[in-house]
């Protein structure tokens, strides 16, 4: 039978014992989610179990994250590896996405976008600022002067028509730019 002390001379199997899991280990503030059916490390105070996300999250997100059906139990797309049972921390993106906290920080040396769903991963808005002031101060060629084009926002899920720019295509509904193009560069009707 595993239990945390030796029935014959007492001595310590480790600072942590699980009962349910029978794990052994030294103190790392750990405890047993019965949510999670695993052994997380805590502080238990420190944390929730979101029943949706299937998950224990930092109690700064209570109230305040995308839930997503089970997400804890999907790889991590950045490494494919498990994210329910990893010792790795996760990050959860306001898209309701996980990241190993690590996948997290190295997506950030190459891109902005959740790699699954394109949204935005953190608050763009000064960079979008900044955007806008070089698109301002940027003329379009005049063969594209007056091109529009259709787009997909990354961000709303909104779809319009908006005047052609090489620097960016902004969203006319949240003022991304994390917009795809969604169809052909259109004249107008005067120039066809």
């Amino acid at each position: 039978q595993a239990q945390q002390r030796c029935e014959g001379c007492q001595n310590l199997f480790g600072e942590y014992y699980c009962d349910i899991c029978h794990l052994f280990d030294r103190d790392k503030k750990q405890y047993h989610c019965t949510g999670c059916g695993i052994c997380r490390i805590g502080p238990k105070e420190d944390f929730f179990h979101c029943s949706k996300c299937n998950l224990c999250l930092n109690l700064s997100l209570q109230g305040k994250h995308k839930c997503i059906e089970n997400v804890s139990r999907q790889d991590c797309p950045i490494c494919l590896e498990d994210i329910h049972t990893s010792r790795v921390g996760a990050h959860v993106l306001p898209c309701g996405h996980l990241l190993h906290r690590t996948c997290y920080e190295d997506m950030l040396k190459e891109g902005y976008r959740c790699p699954l769903c394109m949204h935005s991963a953190l608050d763009m808005t000064r960079y979008w600022r900044q955007l806008d002031d070089e698109v301002a101060q940027t003329p379009m060629p005049t063969e594209y002067q007056n091109v529009t084009v259709e787009i997909l926002c990354n961000d709303c899920s909104a779809r319009s028509t908006v005047q052609f720019h090489l620097l960016g295509l902004k969203c006319k509904n949240c003022d991304s730019y994390n917009t795809a193009q969604d169809g052909k560069c259109r004249l107008p009707l005067e120039e066809q």
